[in-house]
């Protein structure tokens, strides 16, 4: 991370400040529109498809702002912020985006799930500052302009209280989804972590929403599952409370039965999912400390057979 000597300037004492978009689903479709409301940047969107003006749905109905797409990252210019918004397992084919975007000076907020943002996108990024983002809003991308999001926590978004998070916090600050920064960050990407852990598999495997975690059965499964990762975590440095699995999940059924997850939607459509950044991580990690995670092992597989099946070219 580099200090505050090095962050873009604050909106309140300089030019527009120039933000990308990298991946236009839920998630950075609601930061694009959020963004781009209040007419304080200059915010483009990285896309396949173009499109003029960007509708979002939210809590206070629906609003549309004009917005300026790239399909082809030779056309795009390095920018002061860079939101990469895409699953964890297309950030090397956002790779030529990201290279053609960033400079050292540039600050890449990683709105991704897992728990090595860093590591996964620093090859690609020109030596730009990475400043890794927890989400905690539910979002959907309904056609290729329109997108619907939910806050389902009063912290929509975590960072690091470092430098690069309190210049993320700035950046948000003219939207409505709130930013909290934590100096115990690792905890609080852990927690993120198991509340993808229950939520994520059970949904995409059961083909039903959140609903399906309701089921007493389910509810059981899933506080077993939450009981290895949560071990896990804690050989890797979170601050994990014993009763910390009955805690997620007393979290998970605030949220609405009716909402979808990110593989959820992704079996849905046919496409990988990201299993490596959410289960496959825990197992990967139980594995370098010596903890046993059968439960998510099981999980793993399943999800990696779908996963691979819908990776392959269609006949």
């Amino acid at each position: 991370m580099c200090d505050g000597a090095g962050m873009a300037p604050s909106h309140n004492d300089s030019p527009r400040l120039k933000v990308a978009v990298v991946g236009l689903g839920g998630i950075g479709g609601a930061a694009a529109g959020l963004l781009a409301r209040p007419g304080l940047y200059d915010v483009t969107a990285c896309v396949r498809q173009p499109f003029d003006r960007l509708y979002v749905e939210g809590p206070e109905g629906v609003f549309d702002v004009p917005l300026r797409t790239f399909t082809d990252p030779a056309a795009v210019a390095p920018v002061d912020w860079v939101l990469l918004c895409t699953k964890t397992h297309e950030t090397a084919s956002a790779g030529p985006w990201l290279k053609r975007l960033c400079t050292p000076s540039t600050i890449v907020a990683a709105l991704q799930n897992g728990i090595d943002h860093a590591e996964r996108i620093a090859p690609y990024v020109n030596g730009a500052t990475i400043v890794p983002v927890l989400v905690y809003y539910n979002g959907e991308r309904l056609t290729p302009d329109r997108v619907r999001y939910r806050p389902v926590s009063a912290n929509e978004l975590v960072t690091p209280d470092d430098a690069g998070g309190r210049a993320f916090a700035e950046l948000m600050q003219p939207t409505p989804l709130h930013v909290l920064t934590s100096a115990d960050f690792i905890t609080l990407k852990w927690r993120k972590l198991l509340i993808n852990a229950a939520a994520n598999p059970i949904t995409a495997l059961t083909l039903q929403r959140q609903a399906v975690l309701r089921r007493p059965d389910i509810y059981a499964l899933c506080l077993d599952v939450l009981a290895e990762a949560a071990k896990v975590g804690r050989a890797e440095g979170a601050a994990l409370a014993e009763d910390e699995p009955q805690r997620m999940m007393t979290s998970l059924m605030t949220f609405s039965p009716e909402l979808g997850t990110s593989m959820y939607f992704d079996r849905l459509a046919g496409k990988p999912f990201e299993v490596e950044a959410l289960t496959g991580a825990i197992v990967a990690a139980g594995q370098r400390h010596g903890i046993a995670t059968p439960l998510n092992g099981v999980l793993l597989t399943l999800l990696r057979a779908i996963s691979e099946e819908n990776a392959k070219p269609q006949s």
